[in-house]
C-alpha cells in the first residue's frame, strides 16, 4: 500500500462523523503521490520544484500513473503546481481504484443495488496497516490528515517531520487547502447575494 492509499482508506473509515472536502483529499492525495515519489527516489525537490529522476517501475499503478505525469525539462513544475494540476479529481480516481482492488466495497442496502451503496474500506490488511499509521500518530499521514481536518477532535501538537522535502510538500498542502476554503467561502458568499437579489426583485 501507499501513503495515498492509507489516507483515502482513513478518510473514508473516519468520514461518517465529518466528511472530508472531495477537493481538500484530492490536494491531500496528490501531495502523498509526492511523498510517496520522494522516497522511491523516483523525484526530488530542488527548492520548491519537483525534479523527476529514473523513471522505474512503483508497483502501484496510481504511482505509476503519477510519475509518467512529471514535468520532465526545466524549470520542472512547483509542489503548488502539481498539487492543483494532478489533483483535479484524483479522490474519485483513488476511490475507484480501491474499489477496482477490493480494498473499498459497497455496503448492501435494503432495495437497493449494491453499486448505490456507500463506500467503505474492506477488512483487509490494508484497512489494518492504514489504521496502524493512524493510531500510531504516523508524521506524514498524520499531517495530511491534519491538513483535510481528519484530525480536528484530537489533542496535543502536530507530529514533527524532520525530512525538509517532506516538510515542504506538507506545508504546499496545508496552503492549497486553506486557499481552496477561500474559494468555496468567496463562491457561497457571492451565491448568498445572488439569492438574495432573486428574492429581492420577486417581492
Amino acid at each position: 500500500m501507499t501513503t495515498p492509499r492509507d489516507l483515502l482508506i482513513v478518510a473514508v473509515d473516519r468520514g461518517s462523523g465529518r466528511p472530508v472536502e472531495e477537493g481538500d483529499l484530492s490536494l491531500a492525495l496528490a501531495g502523498a503521490e509526492v511523498i510517496d515519489l520522494l522516497a522511491a527516489d523516483a523525484v526530488r525537490l530542488a527548492g520548491e520544484h519537483i525534479v523527476p529522476g529514473y523513471q522505474q517501475d512503483l508497483a502501484d499503478r496510481m504511482l505509476d500513473e503519477a510519475a509518467a505525469s512529471l514535468v520532465r525539462e526545466a524549470p520542472y513544475e512547483s509542489v503548488t503546481d502539481w498539487l492543483w494540476r494532478r489533483g483535479r479529481d484524483l479522490s474519485a480516481a483513488y476511490r475507484a481504484a480501491l474499489e477496482a482492488d477490493g480494498q473499498l466495497t459497497r455496503q448492501r442496502r435494503r432495495g437497493l443495488s449494491p453499486k448505490a451503496g456507500e463506500l467503505m474500506p474492506a477488512d483487509s490488511p490494508a484497512r489494518r496497516r492504514a489504521a496502524d499509521r493512524w493510531t500510531s500518530d504516523e508524521p506524514v499521514l498524520a499531517a495530511l490528515a491534519e491538513a483535510v481536518g481528519l484530525r480536528g477532535e484530537r489533542a496535543g501538537d502536530s507530529p514533527d517531520v524532520t525530512d525538509e522535502a517532506v516538510a515542504t510538500v506538507l506545508a504546499a498542502v496545508s496552503d492549497a487547502v486553506v486557499e481552496l476554503g477561500s474559494v468555496r467561502q468567496r463562491r457561497a458568499v457571492e451565491q448568498a447575494a445572488f439569492d438574495n437579489i432573486w428574492r429581492g426583485g420577486g417581492q
